[in-house]
């Protein structure tokens, strides 16, 4: 199940024209993609592209109904791959998956179908996350759109414009025979707003229309001489074509006054950060009117030369407000200046940081400084000092602790890393390499296992150096999310192929869960339009593996040490896989919750498992948090004079999985642990029952605390 549900909004994805629609970006852009007649979408579930597949897996039937072709990709390649229907066939696809990281898996696929070209609209929609809300290495996709040649929007973060720029998209991908990639940040997918509707189209062709007429051409195909005519056609065609498109359609914007002694320029997803600067500055009033005229660059590539340098003349100065390295824009626009022998000034990195995202203050600090230093009658005032030291503030790194993110309470991958590291208490330290996912989090404390990560479904693959053998084998892990998306083939058949001495452990929960909790093929749920069930076992042994086990709960940290301990010790000579299954916490949580709160709701009985800590017992050296580091597991100070240290304590948040107490046995730390059942509508002879040892427990209570008063008195 996924992370949320768009049921609910989706049907709002059925109003036509002269209707308000009301909502997400991410429902915009599915809007846009049915008011244009797509003919299919796919696109790579388990990127974080804020929940736009998850909308267009909810709107399945509105899809279906209008013949449209909507499939959840294995991978980000797979999707790339998937709009080869338009090489040939004059249908319109879009594709989604997350940014600079989906865009360099998917690269090969990307590579080829800019080189072909395409006769039907394709639209590539990337979830650009640079900065600080990304999770990801930081690396822009503009630089790929410029290797391979393909025409790139970042549209202003405004439903009408998104919506357009879809429509649009499509239309010069068309003009240009171009694919064309849509940027959409976080912020862009998560604006609220509206627009005026138009009604859904049909595609003129669809998929299954187009297999009744299969159509070749062998001038498309990415082989010598013809790849040659291909680069010819990039330069020769395609690029004029795709700027007359932008020039004539106004896909650029152009706001404020005509005539102005300086000007900006504006990556259309920085716009309503730059307003708000200029708002902040008085040089923009609360409808955005800009008193310094702005050159948003809705389409980042291709630069438009003619149109640029057109807003740049009679200008004195021109700030390039560009977020991310390289400075891709700045250096094509400096290059236009030049050449041109334009005398105009143009500055961009330097007042803005070469790194990092462009939060409103540095947006504020970098444009004030641009207009201090080349139009600083245009200034109202002294409205900001932006060379002005900082105010003094306290260095907070060496006294608060850094927040990193972590496993979920009850989460049943700690238990895995529990056992690991009781191994290597035992065995010795281990080179141990992690993968893309929820696993990854082990490598911070308090377990602080593995500390590299090559890519998703490579965590096998990047150990391979270490495969040959020597004193201890080495160790990967990889989710079963990675697993599907490229780990059996470039991971577990690397391995088997190079008859690796390594082990594997494979962390299965049952969905792609660090991503929104997708199913994928080893999910256990039923899916009504996916195939599920499929077990990772039997792909392992079909790809050559022999040494397999499988655990089924991960909850049991013994078993799991002594599975883990017999792989890294066994005589066999071959890879060695563990499948470490359990249902991630968070999706169960998520279906189990309200189907108990309806049962408690009508009065069925309910039991709850709770876990606690006995403070008489513990002896509060923490080891269990050391080996758990679950979030409900806390400390707890008590009022006894005698006791110094904090003991352990779980808290109310806990979800009864039961680890710690597993731990604590498997670790043999201590009996401090107890399980208590909180049963909900009870029966009546358990009242009664309950009656009577609260009873009998108050007594004994009551005696003990008359003995210990005895004794003090007597001492």
């Amino acid at each position: 199940m996924a992370e949320r549900s768009f049921k609910r909004e989706v049907q709002d994805l059925k109003l036509g024209a002269g209707e308000t629609f009301t909502g997400e970006g991410i429902l915009a852009i599915t809007k846009a993609l049915l008011e244009s007649g797509v003919g299919y979408v796919g696109g790579y579930q388990g990127a974080p592209i804020s929940h736009l597949m998850d909308v267009l897996a909810d709107a399945q039937d509105l899809l279906g109904e209008l013949g449209v072709r909507y499939e959840a990709n294995a991978s980000e390649a797979a999707a790339a791959a998937m709009l080869a229907a338009s090489v040939h066939y004059p249908i319109r696809g879009a594709v989604t998956f997350k940014g600079a990281v989906g865009v360099n898996v998917a690269s090969d696929a990307l590579a080829n179908l800019a080189s072909s070209g395409v006769t039907g609209g394709a639209l590539v929609i990337v979830g650009e996350d640079y900065g600080e809300g990304s999770s990801i290495m930081q690396e822009r996709s503009h630089g790929f759109a410029m290797k391979s040649q393909f025409w790139l929007l970042d549209p202003r973060p405004n439903l009408p414009s998104i919506v357009q720029a879809v429509k649009q998209g499509f239309e010069l991908s068309e003009a240009s025979n171009t694919p064309v990639m849509l940027m959409v940040r976080i912020r862009s997918c998560h604006v609220t707003g509206q627009f005026a509707c138009a009604d859904n189209q049909r595609p003129p062709l669809s998929v299954r229309d187009a297999l009744s007429e299969p159509r070749r051409d062998f001038a498309r195909v990415v082989l010598p001489p013809m790849s040659y005519q291909h680069e010819r056609d990039k330069v020769e065609n395609r690029w004029p074509a795709a700027e007359r498109f932008i020039t004539e359609q106004g896909l650029n914007e152009m706001f404020g006054p005509e005539t102005a002694p300086v000007g900006l320029v504006v990556q259309g997803g920085m716009y309503n950060g730059v307003i708000r600067a200029l708002q902040r500055l008085g040089l923009a009033d609360i409808e955005g009117r800009s008193a310094i005229p702005l050159y948003v660059l809705n389409v980042t590539y291709p630069l438009v030369k003619d149109e640029f340098l057109a807003f740049a003349k009679g200008k004195e100065a021109l700030l390039v407000v560009e977020e991310g390295q390289p400075e891709f824009i700045e250096q094509g626009l400096a290059a236009m200046l030049h050449r041109a022998g334009s005398p105009v000034r143009l500055l961009g990195k330097g007042l803005f940081p070469m790194a990092g995202e462009y939060t409103g203050q540095i947006m504020l600090d970098g444009i004030a400084g641009f207009l201090k230093d080349t139009a600083p009658q245009l200034l109202p005032g002294q409205v900001i000092a932006p060379n002005a030291p900082p105010p003094e503030m306290p260095d907070l790194s060496q006294t608060v602790p850094i927040r990193p993110p972590g496993f979920c309470t009850g989460c049943p991958e700690r238990p895995i890393f529990a056992a690991m590291k009781l191994v290597e208490q035992e065995l010795g330290k281990h080179q141990i390499t992690g993968d893309i996912g929820c696993h990854l989090f082990a490598a911070l404390p308090p377990f602080e296992i593995g500390g590299s990560t090559m890519g998703y479904g490579l965590g096998p693959a990047s150990n391979a150096a270490f495969d040959g053998g020597g004193a201890r084998r080495a160790v990967s892990f990889i989710g079963d999310g990675g697993f599907w998306h490229n780990g059996l083939s470039s991971s577990i058949g690397n391995m088997v192929f190079n008859r690796s001495d390594s082990v594997a452990i494979v962390v299965d929960n049952y969905y792609s869960a660090a991503t929104g909790g997708q199913d994928v093929l080893s999910s256990r749920a039923k899916n009504a339009s996916k195939a599920t069930g499929n077990p990772i076992s039997k792909a392992l042994e079909g790809v050559g593996v022999k040494w397999v086990r499988q655990i089924d709960r991960t909850y049991d940290v013994g078993h799991m040490r002594d599975t883990i301990r017999e792989a890294l010790t066994t005589d066999y000579d071959g890879p060695k896989l563990i499948v470490a299954s359990s249902e991630c916490m968070l999706n169960r949580q998520r279906r189990e919750k309200p189907l108990r709160a309806q049962a408690i709701r009508e009065g069925r009985r309910v039991e709850a498992p709770r876990f606690g800590v006995d403070a008489d017992i513990c002896t509060g050296d923490h080891a269990c948090i050391r080996l758990s580091g679950c979030p409900s597991l806390s400390l707890k100070v008590l009022d006894d004079p005698l006791r110094d240290d904090p003991v352990a304590h779980i808290d109310q948040t806990c979800v009864g999985c039961g680890n710690c107490g597993e731990v604590a046995d498997a670790a043999v730390l201590c009996p401090s642990f107890y399980r208590a059942d909180l049963v909900h509508n009870p029966r009546p002879w358990e009242r009664l029952l309950a009656g009577w040892r609260s009873r009998i427990i108050t007594w004994l209570q009551a005696r003990r605390a008359r003995r210990v008063l005895d004794f003090g008195e007597a001492s």
